[in-house]
């Protein structure tokens, strides 16, 4: 899958409800809208049509876990390791990881990583640094294979399933893209 535009470009969309005369019949399967579409300075009208069922917002949420999904198995996993990486917490592993290999890590590894931590709540271990307990290099290995389970194997309408039970998903989406 290809992007037509790179992920450091901005690009605002707005949509409207107006619709062309020459698309707004009731036969239509389609429905047609315009979007203003934003890269940079420029500006650009563009008309789009739509099934009717990808303008609902459940559909365009599973669109936009499609459009996730393809784009995380698009990474590849790095070989090499970088470091050894000491961390005290799952979560703290995950930004030291993501940091040091800028690669983000799939949505639900970072729900794992927190219920990781989750877990260890109430534990006699509790406020013991992880990489004492945890071989660094063990634990940066797991990230990696769970990350790599998730990357190839989810499925595009559990995540959209699980993003439309959680307003606040866009927590556990990482903002850093490489360069593929």
């Amino acid at each position: 899958m290809k992007r037509a535009l790179p992920w450091s470009d901005q690009v605002d969309v707005i949509s409207s409800d107006e619709s062309s005369s020459s698309s707004s019949s009731s036969s239509s399967s389609y429905s047609s809208f315009d979007v203003e579409v934003q890269v940079n300075d420029g500006t650009k009208n563009v008309a789009v049509d739509q099934p009717p069922k990808e303008l609902s917002s459940d559909g365009l949420l599973i669109r936009k876990a499609e459009i996730y999904q393809e784009y995380m198995k698009q990474l590849p996993i790095p070989t090499q390791r970088g470091s050894v990486i000491p961390f005290t917490t799952w979560m703290g592993l995950g930004r030291s990881i993501k940091q040091l290999y800028g690669q983000p890590l799939h949505y639900l590894t970072n729900i794992l990583l927190k219920q990781w931590d989750h877990s260890r709540v109430g534990s006699e271990d509790e406020h013991r640094p992880l990489d004492i307990i945890v071989h660094p290099c063990k634990a940066e290995a797991t990230v990696w294979l769970v990350e790599e389970l998730h990357r190839q194997t989810s499925s595009h309408h559990h995540m959209a399933k699980l993003w439309q039970s959680d307003p606040m998903h866009h927590a556990f989406i990482d903002s850093i893209f490489p360069q593929l």
